[in-house]
């Protein structure tokens, strides 16, 4: 893949299982690191995590928009059915 993109992703907990965190960055597998390294305080206590899935986008803003979407009730929902 040539140029730049943005990364709406899922990540799931692996021990403890069944939590999940929904964010987006521009590069995935240092993000990864960043939540598995302990220094978020959002993802730090369900680490380590693993991606389920990722998404990426070209254009910024469709990439902010459908990580705000799948933060609603809905997009959960949505997520759970095809993630």
């Amino acid at each position: 893949m040539d140029g730049q993109f943005w990364y709406v992703y899922m990540l799931q907990s692996i021990d403890p299982p069944g939590h999940w965190y929904v964010g987006m960055t521009e590069n995935l597998p240092e993000r990864l690191k960043t939540h598995n390294s302990g220094k978020l305080p959002h993802t730090s206590k369900f680490a380590p995590w693993q991606i389920e899935t990722a998404v990426a986008f070209r254009n910024k803003t469709k990439a902010l928009a459908f990580e705000k979407y799948l933060k609603t009730q809905s997009g959960r929902a949505f997520a759970r059915k095809h993630f």
